[in-house]
């Protein structure tokens, strides 16, 4: 690992840690990513961040994902998380199931191995914390069991 990689990654680990430490599987390899796909049963859920060192993924989309994950009452199965900018084979291949266009942050929520409701970096960027959590509290609602 060069020095440039080694500082990213020290810095990016307190971040990373936000989703971890609420329980998201963290995702660092393609295979990881297909290994928990696939692990995901037609009738689960598996919600996804799609992690980002930006602003908006440190005052917006982590804040929003971990206190909805954690405070609603309707949860997912299954929560996971991959990096972009540092875990580039694992975001690549995560972006590959949620057949959207590149988004950092973003979230996803699937139903078996279909995404069923995706918020791009556009609905999280600009935008109240409450609103973002309405839209993940209500894809919850909807999708989980």
């Amino acid at each position: 690992m060069n020095p440039y990689e080694a500082y990213m990654k020290e810095m990016a680990q307190p971040m990373r840690d936000e989703l971890t430490n609420q329980a998201f599987e963290d995702l660092t390899t393609g295979a990881s990513v297909d290994q928990f796909m696939e692990n995901i049963s037609d009738d689960e859920t598996a919600f996804v961040v799609v992690n980002s060192v930006c602003g908006c993924a440190a005052g917006l989309a982590r804040p929003a994902a971990v206190t909805v994950a954690d405070q609603n009452p309707v949860k997912p199965n299954k929560k996971a998380t991959v990096f972009a900018g540092q875990d580039k084979e694992a975001t690549e291949k995560m972006r590959e199931y949620i057949g959207q266009v590149p988004s950092s942050p973003s979230m996803a929520l699937f139903k078996g191995r279909d995404l069923v409701h995706f918020i791009p970096r556009e609905h999280i960027e600009g935008r109240e914390i409450e609103d973002i959590m309405m839209d993940i509290k209500e894809s919850f609602d909807q999708n989980c069991s």
